[in-house]
């Protein structure tokens, strides 16, 4: 029997058995992901912050001060920040962004699970760390909470974050934080304060271009600046239009017109710029009273008496004044040279370069090149050319005074769109000034000046600098007359003196050597003549002067020497001029303020100033004093004011060897004081007395300050006879005498 054997088909695993099996890996692989995703969840949530805190989260914002009408004069933050709502940013610019940064914003729940994953393959794939990716609100959770290093770790708490904050805030609150919290360059964070560094106006009047490229800076603030890197932010700007675009925000025709559009920025000017004496003198009063952090992150809102017109004209005048200075007095040279110091001139620039220039601004600038005939000059985006004539006050040929390299200080005559502009040639030899304006009524500081250049000295001369007043001392020496019972036309004999003192015999002289015999107290006054201040100061004794003066609220310590008399006391124009707004007062001084109001982030009023009175003289005094002082401008020293129409007294005041030069001066409603001289208290030169020097930057301000303004008119002295056989002197109409030195 044959036996045939055929192939058997093989045994088949049972079906149920093979899909168990798959079934238990793949719960045994489920598991090792899930603990493995556990674990790391327990171990980067452990120090995760708490997203609650959102809910009363206030970020960093600008403290701002204001000047006597509401307008920005100056502001303090650690942050360049101005917190605004969701509708303070517009559409355009929420669609820009979205479009660049997060084209899902309003349909994830906090993170974009196929862009990190995308992301981090490309990333395992180059070697690189997770970047990239990031939504909105991962953005917004790694500002707020996280560091910036770039990490798997980081990654994870930044989508853990997102969630969290994504289940409790609303898309709206989201976005609001966003754009306000956001780094956006040159200290400025968030879209609102953005907008007014880079274009000078809010948010919401952004157009399509600028609203783009902004977006655009989110991304790397540094590399695509429009101040620094115009070309990359043009290239970036077009790219986030190319995105709206894409995502139908707008139409072809209007991206064409965006691309095309050249970038055009408005920086805002520095606020602090303007009166940056005075804002600093305000900041070391805040700090001491309300601390460091409340200043410069709180968001106080500083309301002050300054006005901010009248500040820009005092700026004005002291720097005419001190270029007219220097212009008297010849060109010295020993310019500063940037190429001895290693830099080039392509590479060079000056911290003035950082501020926008403005046409009557005085700038530095550097000398580029030098022919037979012309100079080239640059400062920031500009240049000029220096002719021969821009330099005739010299008297010198340029390529005799000028090289390549030279740092030079110009005025700024006119600056084109074209980056060209006109300068006239100045000096900087190191003479400084200082204005302060006071509202009689009020107290209120309208306008302060400290230096010519706060970034160069930040020594204030208006608050900080004591200096010897000279004959503007005086008037403190005839109201001890006038308030124990003298009157203006009593006399005084004008002739050579010798007083006996400590040290020996003091042996006074008059400024021009010359000696008028028997004169009035009103005509002693207004030629400013020493030897009569020093005999009726004598016969009250010096120290009843000295506590006169202490009334008026000088402070300084006055030693009861008979010199003292003629202003050999060291006062800061801040006392002087206060004490000189007690005449047009009727005898009462009140308190110089700085601040009227302060309230904080929320509009809380944290202080309220008042003036703060106090009597010093009867008005019967004052009213007198003031008459007399009238004769200054009207007759004396001061005539040079006496050209303009309204009713203004003063009086001048020069130092030994002409090292300090003022005047200080009123009208009704202001009172004024300016100062002229060199921080080291050398001499001015001959001749620069306080009618010459000071008197002159006094003048050009309160032109300014009282055009089209009732000036008011003082209180008239009371009718007084004459003593028995005193004959009233009539005073010339002559120019007089220059101002005395004592």
């Amino acid at each position: 029997m044959k036996v045939i054997y055929q192939d058997l088909p093989p045994v088949e695993v049972a079906p149920r058995k093979l899909v168990g099996r798959v079934l238990f890996g793949l719960l045994v692989l489920l598991s090792a992901l899930v603990g493995a995703i556990t674990g790391l969840l327990l171990v980067y949530t452990t120090d995760l912050p708490q997203v609650e805190q959102l809910e009363h989260y206030r970020p960093s914002s600008i403290t701002e001060l204001y000047d006597d009408q509401g307008r920005i004069i100056g502001s303090f933050a650690l942050q360049r920040r101005v917190v605004a709502t969701y509708n303070d940013f517009p559409p355009v610019l929420r669609e820009a962004l979205i479009s660049i940064e997060d084209k899902d914003f309003y349909r994830h729940w906090g993170i974009n699970v196929w862009r990190i994953a995308g992301a981090a393959y490309r990333d395992i794939e180059s070697g690189g760390r997770v970047q990239g990716a990031s939504t909105l609100t991962m953005q917004l959770a790694r500002n707020l909470f996280l560091s910036p290093d770039r990490s798997f770790r980081r990654k994870i708490e930044e989508a853990l974050l997102a969630i969290q904050i994504e289940r409790r805030f609303t898309k709206e609150q989201i976005f609001t934080l966003y754009a306000n919290q956001i780094f956006l360059g040159h200290g400025v964070y968030g879209f609102e304060a953005a907008s007014e560094y880079y274009f000078s106006k809010p948010a919401k009047q952004m157009t399509l271009d600028e609203a783009a490229l902004l977006a655009g800076l989110p991304k790397a603030p540094g590399l695509y600046s429009p101040i620094n890197h115009p070309d990359r932010a043009i290239k970036r700007r077009n790219l986030v239009i190319n995105a709206m675009l894409e995502d139908g925000k707008i139409t072809a025709q209007v991206a064409n017109g965006a691309r095309n559009w050249p970038i055009q920025l408005k920086l805002q000017h520095d606020p602090n710029s303007l009166a940056p004496y005075f804002v600093e003198e305000i900041r070391r009063y805040l700090e001491n009273k309300y601390g460091t952090d409340q200043v410069h992150q709180g968001g106080l809102r500083v309301y002050t008496a300054l006005d901010m017109d009248l500040q820009g004209v005092a700026n004005q005048a002291v720097l005419d004044g001190l270029a007219g200075y220097e212009r008297r007095h010849g060109w010295k040279g020993a310019l500063e040279n940037v190429l001895t110091g290693g830099a080039s001139l392509a590479s060079y620039q000056h911290p003035d370069w950082d501020e926008e220039p403005e046409v009557n601004g005085y700038v530095h600038a550097l000398v580029v090149t030098v022919a037979p005939g012309p100079a080239i000059i640059k400062f920031g985006r500009y240049t000029a050319t220096l002719a021969q004539g821009d330099a005739a006050w010299t008297r010198r040929k340029l390529q005799d005074i000028l090289k390549p390299g030279d740092i030079v200080y110009v005025k700024i005559i006119s600056l084109g769109s074209d980056s060209k502009a006109r300068v006239s040639l100045e000096q900087d030899s190191g003479t400084q000034g200082a204005l302060i304006a006071i509202d009689n009524a009020t107290g209120a500081i309208k306008a302060m000046v400290g230096g010519r250049d706060f970034e160069e000295s930040k020594f204030n001369r208006a608050t900080q600098a004591l200096r010897q007043v000279g004959s503007s001392f005086k008037p403190y020496v005839y109201t001890a007359a006038i308030d124990q019972g003298a009157t203006p036309d009593d006399t005084v004999l004008d002739a050579p003196v010798s007083f006996e003192t400590a040290s020996g015999p003091y042996i006074p002289h008059n400024y021009d050597e010359k000696f008028e015999g028997t004169i009035t107290l009103r005509r002693a006054l207004a030629q400013s003549r020493n030897i009569p201040a020093l005999k009726v100061a004598d016969s009250l004794g010096i120290k009843t002067v000295i506590d006169y003066a202490h009334r008026f609220g000088i402070t300084s310590n006055m030693p009861p020497y008979l010199p003292v008399a003629l202003g050999a006391a060291e006062v800061t124009l801040y006392e002087q001029t206060s004490a000189f707004s007690v005449f047009p007062n009727d005898g009462v001084r009140i308190l110089p303020r700085y601040i009227t109001k302060v309230t904080d982030y929320e509009g809380r009023v944290l202080e309220e100033d008042f003036p703060e009175v106090k009597d010093v003289i009867s008005s019967r005094t004052a009213r007198i004093m003031t008459s007399m002082l009238r004769e200054v401008v009207l007759h004396g020293t001061g005539i040079a004011a006496s050209s303009m129409k309204y009713p203004l007294a003063g009086k001048t005041g020069t130092t030994n060897d002409f090292t300090d030069a003022w005047f200080i001066g009123f009208s009704p409603t202001l009172t004024t004081g300016v100062w002229v001289g060199y921080d080291e208290k050398k001499s001015l030169g001959a001749k620069e007395s306080g009618a010459r020097a000071a008197l002159p930057i006094w003048m050009d301000f309160m032109k300014v300050a009282l055009a089209g303004k009732d000036p008011g008119e003082f209180q008239p002295p009371p009718a007084m006879p004459l003593a028995p056989g005193v004959k009233k002197v009539d005073t010339p109409d002559s120019a007089p005498a220059e101002d005395e030195v004592h």
